[in-house]
């Protein structure tokens, strides 16, 4: 099994407002291997966006917060790291690509600049040799005559080409981990293909790993390799690919993948949305997040948090209904060991 290059370890983030605090983060742990594509899905508010920027620091403190946990980037703890550290880290160990291009790059700036300033403090570096590293990325990433692109503003860019910009950033420190918040939403299904297509490479080419933020669930099928599903500010189930689509174990995940149109489907089906509302995370639930919404909710479920159930060493999940004593159900699979809970 590849080595681990990043770990989350019961991680905790909260956002300190007038109302009270907002427990955006809670007790999330995963890992992030050499070389694969991981994926973090979920509805909106559900957490992915803000435990992404945690791994990295760049949710603003204050108002945020950290209440606990470890960030393990090749064994050091990014939440020990001070500004200097911080500076080098980013970019050059762990890249960005945010979700909109469009407020992303600065509209004042030319793009080769833009490239450039990955680079700003590097005195070794000289400016030819900076210009060069920037047209070697533009190529890289797939940005036909890359001389004049150089010298565009963002504005004389389509959506497709600023996100391959963004991209490039993101690259032109060689990180061994990018993370890519939503970089598809804006683009049409067929740029979508292609920036999908180019981050499949960019893997292959560099063995670079990759965390796939979305809500999108045909995009994690196209190019993850495993999947955490997120809710509530809590992982709700994890695994490979084949796990969540063909075994799932949690009511939420089965919700988000019949809340989508399906090649498959009759023509006149609706689709079903799931009912109700994310919970209050200014008071997050004792129980299970999902409860309020879950049709299969017991009053355990409202009580006590789920312990996390074992299939194997990559699929499980945080629900109820895998318990010995819960009435059996077609989410309930063999079990071959409990985490967080009885054993």
């Amino acid at each position: 099994m590849p080595e681990n290059i990043l770990e989350l370890k019961n991680v905790v983030y909260s956002f300190k407002t007038y109302g009270g605090n907002v427990k955006a983060v809670r007790d999330v742990s995963f890992e992030v291997r050499k070389g694969e594509i991981l994926g973090i899905v979920g509805e909106s508010g559900c957490g992915k966006s803000v435990t992404a920027q945690c791994i990295m620091r760049l949710n603003p403190e204050p108002p945020g917060f950290f209440e606990g946990g470890e960030i393990l980037y090749k064994g050091q703890d990014v939440l020990k790291m001070n500004k200097k550290e911080l500076r080098t880290f980013r970019g050059r160990e762990i890249g960005f690509v945010f979700q909109d291009p469009m407020t992303s790059l600065n509209p004042t700036m030319r793009i080769g600049k833009q490239i450039e300033e990955v680079f700003r403090g590097h005195k070794e570096i000289s400016k030819k040799e900076r210009k060069q590293k920037a047209l070697e990325i533009l190529r890289l990433v797939g940005i036909s005559d890359p001389e004049i692109r150089y010298r565009k503003y963002p504005h004389e860019l389509s959506g497709g080409m600023k996100q391959r910009v963004m991209i490039a950033i993101a690259l032109v420190s060689q990180p061994s981990v990018i993370i890519c918040d939503e970089p598809t939403t804006s683009l049409d299904v067929t740029i979508e293909a292609q920036i999908l297509e180019l981050l499949l490479e960019l893997r292959d080419k560099l063995g670079t790993s990759i965390i796939m933020i979305t809500h999108d669930l045909g995009v994690i099928a196209k190019i993850c390799d495993r999947v955490v599903v997120m809710y509530g500010g809590k992982i709700m189930e994890r695994g490979n690919v084949d796990d969540i689509y063909y075994e799932t174990a949690h009511p939420y995940t089965r919700g988000l993948m019949n809340s989508i149109a399906r090649l498959d489907s009759e023509k006149k089906k609706e689709l079903k949305p799931i009912e109700g509302t994310p919970p209050d995370l200014f008071s997050p639930p004792v129980g299970c997040p999902f409860a309020a919404r879950c049709e299969y909710c017991m009053d355990i479920c409202n009580e006590m948090p789920p312990a996390e159930y074992y299939f194997d060493e990559e699929h499980r999940t945080a629900c109820w209904l895998q318990h010995p004593q819960a009435p059996e159900t077609e989410f309930k699979r063999p079990v071959i060991k409990t985490e967080g809970g009885e054993e």
